[in-house]
């Protein structure tokens, strides 16, 4: 079983933060079945749409999750201490984007239910190489060396309840894109003769 020190776990909740940025742009973009392709590496991401409890602000973090039996779940692997983790206590009506749509729903920390740390371990699994780099390894610890390892992390279990509108809002990137560069070739062959 092995732990990481503090140091190391601030470089990575800063590695973490920069990955997030960047997951969250390629949602935005509409890509999200993509970054889900080969969720043994890169995991099953979604993200949750919540409201700062202190800004009042819509604030969205991507998450590993697994769906089990209708229901998702997460885990805040920082524990307590994650801002998204204590702004859905605040307000637990959120929404959540999933691969196949986007849904609102009800979340609840669950970490104290009997049956958690079978779901605990299939979110670690569904979360690709997340898990190893922080020191756990959800396919080969027993139970036991499991709950010690994520003794501080925190459950979250999300109903859905019915579909959210929206979509990509930075989709229109793509044919904006499209359209520039048929433009530049059509003006390049078509000056490149003269």
């Amino acid at each position: 079983m092995t732990t990481i020190s503090p140091q190391a776990e601030k470089k990575l909740r800063h590695y973490f933060r920069h990955l997030n940025r960047f997951m969250l742009l390629m949602w935005r973009l509409g890509l999200a079945r993509f970054i889900n392709i080969w969720p043994e590496v890169g995991g099953r991401i979604m993200v949750i749409q919540h409201i700062g409890r202190k800004t009042g602000l819509v604030r969205r973090t991507p998450v590993n999750y697994a769906a089990v039996d209708g229901e998702i779940y997460c885990t805040a692997g920082f524990g307590s201490i994650s801002h998204w983790y204590r702004n859905m206590l605040a307000n637990p009506q959120v929404e959540i984007w999933l691969p196949n749509g986007r849904f609102h729903a009800h979340a609840q920390d669950i970490t104290d239910d009997p049956n958690a740390l079978p779901l605990l371990r299939q979110v670690l699994i569904n979360s690709g190489f997340a898990a190893p780099a922080v020191g756990v390894y959800p396919k080969t610890m027993s139970d036991e060396e499991l709950a010690a390892v994520t003794a501080n992390y925190r459950l979250i279990r999300f109903t859905p309840q019915q579909p959210a509108t929206g979509h990509a809002d930075l989709r229109w990137v793509w044919p904006t894109l499209i359209g520039v560069l048929l433009g530049f070739m059509w003006f390049k062959r078509r000056y490149a003769k003269d």
